[in-house]
């Protein structure tokens, strides 16, 4: 009997390479993007099953396809899962990302060309929350909020007053890189007040929600988008959770109106990461993420570094670079070199463009995963801090790599695995 990885290695020996070298460079560093994580053994079981091998476009038991007796349970049990852990009246689990959950919804919800109020990307929006060079900024008419310059945080009064000028259609909250809990009631008021649909992206903060660590949103909001990686921990993919009174027109929307046959073998392997998700120890460990976040941001600041908002309620941060004289785009690439993955990221009120910089964003679900805990959180707050006053020195990043393999090797990835 031979293993996926023989099998992989006798008839592809140059991706077999790619992957073992992928393997080594997650095991030997620290992964510190906010919108990663590490999947369970069973997930990536679940993501290379034979349910690749179903074709099942439509739905449970209305399906285009014949065989899909099995692959149905499959899609079953993720609904079910999903609807026990949000508390949802309607689920669709076949979205392939968080960007096509988001297309759905404005596409089941709205006609080209209506207006949507969301957060603006240089404040912490996504792409899809209206970015010009998106479908979502080329097909709808976006008007965008930000934070306040005093405290990087959202301002509501921005939000509503732009809502009662514009009369948005629908009002987006969530963001891809903002460190605190968005308040899902109060834009809920807001929409009430003019009249919108409200949809909230929960993609990076899911897990957190699902733990009952931030307020539940699922009331407040007409339909609420995600992915089911992050802090979630799941496969990557999409999902959307709406009311009941939204469900036909997303359902249809998704199939047959934007893709075709769904991923059976991820939506299995969401199953599997949503089973997870119910079970006590993942609250544990979203409380453990929380805490990582805050001991690395804490520390963090004790060095200097300039926080988005002085702070985090949730797995990120966001460092503003520009009191140390360095851009993003730089403190990326020296601490990659040094065994530390982050990423550039603008921050409110940037003055660098967006292929520079003058910030990046950190993240605890990775590292949280692998068992680190507050002391770890403070020696890579002291690892970044000698990089960055120290940015052109090779030997220092040298030296760091192997301070960090060394750790790491104390927290090994897939273990089990052969």
């Amino acid at each position: 009997m031979k293993t996926e990885r023989q099998f992989l290695a006798e008839t592809d020996p140059e991706i077999y390479d790619v992957c073992m070298r992928e393997r080594r460079r997650q095991e030997e560093g620290i992964e510190l993007i906010a919108s990663e994580n590490v999947v369970d053994p069973a997930v990536l079981a679940a993501a290379g099953s034979v349910l690749t091998n179903k074709y099942a476009e439509g739905y449970p038991r209305a399906r285009y396809y014949g065989g899909c007796e099995v692959v149905d349970a499959a899609e079953d049990l993720a609904r079910q899962r999903a609807k026990r852990l949000f508390g949802c009246e309607h689920v669709n689990v076949q979205p392939h990302s968080g960007s096509q959950a988001n297309m759905a919804v404005y596409l089941a919800a709205l006609k080209p060309g209506d207006t949507i109020l969301a957060m603006d990307l240089n404040h912490g929006g996504h792409l899809t929350h209206g970015s010009s060079v998106n479908f979502s900024g080329k097909l709808f008419n976006f008007v965008h909020y930000g934070v306040k310059k005093e405290d990087g945080r959202i301002d509501m009064d921005d939000v509503e007053r732009k809502a009662v000028e514009h009369k948005p259609t629908m009002i987006v909250c969530g963001a891809s890189a903002y460190p605190r809990e968005i308040d899902a009631e109060a834009f809920h008021k807001v929409a009430q007040k003019t009249g919108a649909l409200l949809m909230f992206d929960i993609a990076h903060i899911a897990g957190l929600i699902a733990a009952k660590l931030h307020k539940d949103p699922v009331a407040w909001c007409d339909f609420v988008t995600t992915t089911t990686h992050k802090t979630l921990r799941g496969p990557r993919g999409g999902m959307v959770m709406c009311k009941a009174e939204h469900a036909k027109a997303l359902d249809k929307i998704v199939f047959p109106g934007m893709q075709g046959g769904p991923l059976m073998h991820i939506i299995a392997a969401k199953a599997v990461a949503f089973k997870l998700a119910l079970e006590p120890s993942f609250k544990d460990y979203q409380k453990q993420i929380l805490a990582n976040a805050r001991a690395l941001a804490d520390a963090l600041m004790e060095y200097g570094f300039d926080l988005v908002s002085k702070g985090t309620d949730n797995h990120m941060m966001l460092i503003d670079l520009r009191n140390k004289g360095l851009t993003g785009k730089v403190m990326e690439q020296a601490l990659n070199e040094a065994g530390l993955t982050v990423n550039k990221n603008a921050v409110p009120f940037d003055t660098e463009k967006l292929a520079v910089t003058s910030g990046i964003r950190i993240g605890s679900p990775a590292v949280t995963t692998r068992g680190f805990k507050e002391p770890e959180m403070r020696q890579i707050a002291a690892w970044i801090d000698r990089v960055a006053k120290d940015i052109e020195n090779e030997d220092l990043r040298a030296a760091i790599k192997a301070e960090v393999k060394e750790l790491c090797s104390r927290f090994p990835l897939y273990a089990e695995l052969v």
